[in-house]
């Protein structure tokens, strides 16, 4: 496989990287980052030790890209990194076309989709993520059926669709069987993960503010301090 460089080091040489965020192992926490907008940042959360990355096309976001524009560069990242599609409320042309692309590997469903058009996507045999923006327990089983790979649990603060930087309530999440892989986001850092992991036992962490400077830039001491905290747990 074409490796990717640096001035660091070659990305293929990553340990943390031998594994598919997708894999359902369960000898490790798995570590994504979300709201890639550059092939810099991308190589740069490779290098830090990320397993997946996601790429917001949700046009209402401050992290959007355009898809289209960017796919070269997508495509050349190491083929164990998985590429995830960050969408709200889509349509199901838009759903399925991603699907069917090589540009990713798997969709985050992150605003109000149906059960239904959860199931119009199983054809297809790429993992879906169901994001929830938690607000009670009710919520949680009311997604417990979805046919989708793993739920992602959000904070919730009305009118945005994640990478608020804000924390939910994790107990909440001790109350309900979700019997899918749990993905925890929500206000996550560098100097909380750690915790988060000791507490919930999740399949995987998602972090996008929380590993960004000022400029809304990904930063590479917070990328390498998270994934740290994480492994070191």
């Amino acid at each position: 496989m074409e490796t990717t460089t640096t001035d660091c080091r070659t990305v293929t040489a990553n340990s943390f990287n031998t594994k598919r965020f997708f894999s359902k192992s369960s000898d490790r926490v798995f570590v994504k980052f979300c709201g890639i907008r550059s092939e810099s940042d991308a190589i740069a959360a490779i290098e830090c030790g990320a397993d997946a990355l996601g790429f917001n096309l949700y046009p209402g976001s401050t992290r959007f890209i355009q898809w289209q524009k960017e796919k070269s560069w997508i495509r050349r990242l190491p083929a164990e990194i998985s590429r995830v599609a960050v969408l709200v409320n889509p349509g199901l042309d838009e759903a399925l076309q991603l699907l069917e692309t090589d540009v990713f590997d798997g969709l985050q469903l992150h605003g109000e989709e149906s059960r239904e058009f959860c199931e119009s996507l199983t054809a297809h045999h790429k993992p879906v993520l169901k994001a929830l923006r938690l607000k009670n327990v009710e919520l949680l089983q009311r997604i417990h059926d979805y046919p989708v790979f793993g739920f992602l649990i959000d904070s919730h603060r009305e009118g945005a669709f994640g990478g608020t930087g804000e924390r939910f309530e994790w107990t909440l999440l001790k109350q309900a069987d979700l019997n899918k892989p749990l993905i925890v986001a929500g206000g996550l850092t560098p100097e909380n993960v750690a915790d988060a992991v000791r507490e919930l036992r999740p399949y995987a962490v998602d972090v996008a503010s929380g590993i960004e400077n000022e400029n809304g830039g990904k930063d590479r001491k917070k990328m390498q301090d998270f994934v740290t905290a994480v492994r070191r747990t």
